[in-house]
């Protein structure tokens, strides 16, 4: 029988748009067709092996399902393009077992989950997340980055909680407790395990946050294809969305967890969130700051028109945000001078606490920006329904930079799909995919179009 031959030719990486993903197919199965008809049997047997290889990369590259993974429908019927579809490693120490590459399931002498974990914080589990992501950590089930951890989306939390050995989406949940949705935190993860068949779809994020008030989408920090990256993502995921559980690290201590009322104040009525209306003192808030008085601090500004001021969302160390939003709305009760300097003082905290006073003016036509730009107003400006200054002055810009081609009239003060559409190919135009390409334009979207 005549030995399989292929020709050599430039597959695609591992860009995975549906364009890409296609091509590779095409290429691989055209490659193929001379098989049939006998091939070359000894013309290119020094290249045969790699080219082989390189073939049945392109052809099982997807992970667990026959083929390429299929670009999967995102949120609205777009393709998202976000299904992990990675085999992943199994339970093994630091840097893998002793003179092996491979990841067995559970080597020998590797102990189980121990009763004591080492204790951290959340701002330590989402500052070692960000190591990973700054150095653009390549994903691999069989190699480990050099601090020891494996380099698939497993081997990344157990980084990020640092368990010490390399776990995997069966283990994980025996280092954590189950939570609620509503009690998520950051540095806590979501965790999607297939029992059944653990290549195919088992899965596991980091959770970094809610995006805004809506509680749709959130922060995910996660290890996949093909380097390490943090997005927008749809609750819990872009597949098997029910599927993924939210769990809370057992060694996590402090951070964003709201602190208990001050020893002798019982909540007063009209308090927020659970933390007393009695103010906690000037020295919770100022530059250095960190608890979780700055966080109700945040939530409470944002209840009161200041979500424009945390695009990124509140959190318990003290930011120039917090300053900014405080100082907006001692401002909006008509104060000047040292009584609106930003720092909340015991009738800031009253007023705010018990949702009294006037509440922080929107900006109209977008409050000016740095060198004389307007400012980003927030996200919830850019919603079905919404009417503000800040469309009109988005949509200009958009005709301006030549992304205003689905207007048919205007642009005009209230959001319509027309603007979506505009501010989803303006975001296309910059490179980016799935949740980064959703045409609602955040912080980053709304300074390059303004640049």
């Amino acid at each position: 029988m005549p030995l399989p031959s292929f020709e050599e030719y430039e597959p695609t990486g591992d860009c995975p748009c549906r364009g890409c993903a296609q091509r590779r197919r095409t290429l691989a199965r055209a490659r193929a067709i001379p098989l049939r008809d006998g091939g070359h049997p000894a013309a290119r047997g020094a290249r045969r092996a790699l080219v082989l290889a390189t073939a049945a990369g392109v052809v099982l590259g997807g992970g667990g399902g026959a083929g390429v993974a299929a670009a999967t429908p995102g949120p609205g019927g777009r393709v998202a393009l976000d299904d992990p579809g990675s085999p992943q490693g199994g339970r093994a120490p630091l840097h893998g077992p002793k003179g092996a590459k491979g990841n067995p399931a559970k080597p020998a002498g590797l102990p189980g989950a121990p009763s004591a974990v080492r204790r951290t914080d959340r701002a330590t589990i989402i500052n070692r997340a960000k190591l990973w992501l700054d150095a653009q950590v390549p994903y691999s089930m069989a190699e480990y980055w050099s601090d020891g951890y494996r380099q698939d989306c497993s081997g990344f939390v157990s980084m990020a909680w640092n368990l010490g050995t390399n776990e995997w989406t069966g283990s994980l949940d025996k280092f954590a407790t189950r939570i609620t949705k509503d009690e998520l935190l950051p540095g806590d993860m979501l965790l999607f395990h297939n029992p059944a068949d653990p290549n195919k779809g088992s899965h596991v994020v980091l959770f970094g946050g809610w995006v805004d008030e809506t509680r749709t989408h959130y922060v995910a920090y996660e290890q996949t294809r093909p380097i390490t990256r943090k997005q927008a993502t749809p609750y819990g995921y872009w597949n098997n969305a029910v599927k993924y559980i939210p769990y809370r690290f057992n060694g996590v201590t402090g951070g964003v967890v709201p602190e208990p009322p001050v020893t002798g104040e019982p909540p007063a009525p009209g308090g927020t969130g659970g933390v007393s209306a009695t103010f906690p003192g000037a020295s919770k808030f100022g530059p250095g700051a960190d608890n979780a008085y700055i966080a109700q601090l945040g939530r409470m500004l944002s209840d009161r028109g200041g979500l424009r001021f945390y695009p990124k969302g509140v959190g318990t160390k003290w930011t120039d945000a917090d300053r900014r939003a405080t100082e907006a709305f001692q401002r909006a009760q008509g104060w000047t001078g040292a009584d609106a300097d930003g720092i909340p003082g015991a009738h800031t905290w009253r007023l705010l606490a018990q949702h009294q006073g006037k509440d922080i003016p929107p900006t109209t036509g977008g409050a000016p920006g740095p060198a004389g730009k307007p400012a980003y107003p927030g996200a919830s400006f850019f919603r079905p329904g919404a009417s503000h200054p800040s469309i009109t002055a988005l949509g200009r810009q958009l005709v301006k930079k030549g992304f205003g081609k689905h207007y048919l009239s205007g642009p005009g003060p209230r959001w319509g799909e027309a603007d979506r559409r505009n501010v989803e190919a303006f975001q296309r135009a910059q490179g980016w995919r799935g949740a980064e390409a959703d045409g609602y334009p955040g912080p980053e979207t709304w300074r390059r179009l303004f640049a």
